[in-house]
């Protein structure tokens, strides 16, 4: 019978061991970026020695699921697998989890009581567990008679929250009777979660018709989107942004009778033109898209990217121009901590 045991990445043979399992069974991608958030590695050891099975928690999100079925019965080794994943996360308090995976396995899950969230041809997002997508959206603030009103959502991570997005923000207010403003929860940046949320919510107090809500794990963030199971960095853009336009369009929005979403306009990156180009393929016209010019100041597009690199380079006084007084007050208290973050390795550039 096989036995479940804990692989320790951090051991160079263990990991090794645990690279040429998986490439056999057609995994390949073990950047800096999948491999790293890994909190906790299991193995399915048979009784010959031989490791015929693996999964990973990041957070609580499964990764690097794979299992070999020859001399098995279909499903047994998954089963076992991802129930094990299961139990751990619950010893660590952790009672709802999320995973990405190849459609076709997405009925596998779903038979060990995760619902699907939304799919591509290539990927699928399910959770299980709980408070789930229905206990999120039943917390979220709402107003009388809102199916009647015009309501807009806007999704940012905020790194810092600028000019530029109280911008986007003030303009939904003008247009709209309700704004949700959804702000990314994700640690992988330089201001982290947390600190993200209240200078959105500080940023914001003036528009009284917007409520700024945590995103939650509902709007998809490139760092817990796994890239090791697709092809290509342009390949993992498009799935990500298509699912996440599907799950804001099929579960968020018709909660919440969203019918419109700003974003701006992004001349700089790359991924974020194509999370554009997805978000208007897949919303309209049943959610109508509104693409906000960036503010310039100037000659200067404003940009949180601009904003990091000046704290780098430790130029408070240029920071001012281009962020509310509540986020500049932020970053002047805290400079030390934020260089800090950055000289540990932190990175800046992209959004």
């Amino acid at each position: 019978m096989d036995k479940v045991v804990d692989l320790y990445l951090s051991d160079p043979a263990t990991k090794q061991r645990w690279i040429n399992f998986l490439e056999k069974l057609d995994l390949h991608n073990f950047s800096e970026r999948e491999v790293a958030v890994i909190d906790h590695t299991l193995g399915l050891i048979d009784e010959d020695g031989n490791l015929v099975g693996t999964g990973s928690v990041a957070g609580n999100v499964l990764k690097y699921i794979a299992v070999c079925n020859k001399d098995s019965e279909p499903g047994q080794r998954f089963n076992k697998i991802v129930t094990a994943l299961s139990q751990y996360l619950f010893t660590q308090q952790i009672f709802h989890m999320f995973v990405f995976t190849k459609v076709k396995y997405a009925d596998s899950f779903k038979h060990l009581g995760f619902s699907e969230l939304a799919r591509t041809d290539e990927a699928a997002f399910l959770e299980n567990g709980s408070p789930d997508v229905h206990d999120y959206l039943a917390s979220l603030p709402k107003i009388t008679n809102q199916a009647e009103k015009k309501v807009a959502g806007i999704v940012m991570n905020a790194n810092p929250f600028t000019f530029g997005h109280r911008y986007l923000v003030q303009k939904a207010s003008q247009e709209n009777d309700l704004v949700y403003v959804f702000v990314v929860a994700t640690d992988m940046s330089l201001f982290n979660s947390k600190e993200r949320f209240e200078l959105v919510k500080k940023g914001c107090a003036e528009f009284k018709n917007v409520y700024v809500v945590s995103g939650d794990s509902y709007m998809v963030s490139a760092a817990t989107f796994p890239a090791y199971f697709l092809k290509s960095a342009d390949t993992l853009i498009e799935n990500q942004t298509t699912i996440d336009a599907r799950v804001f369009k099929n579960v968020i929005a018709p909660v919440l009778s969203i019918k419109h979403r700003y974003v701006g306009t992004e001349p700089f990156s790359h991924a974020t033109s194509i999370y554009n180009d997805s978000l208007k393929r897949e919303l309209e016209p049943g959610i109508n898209l509104h693409l906000i010019p960036r503010l310039q100041k100037g000659d200067t597009t404003v940009t949180a990217t601009k904003v990091r690199q000046l704290i780098k380079i430790d130029d408070l006084a240029a920071i001012e121009d281009l962020v509310p007084a509540s986020t500049a007050e932020f970053i002047k208290a805290n400079k030390e901590e934020l260089q800090k973050r950055i000289q540990e390795g932190m990175k800046i550039d992209g959004n």
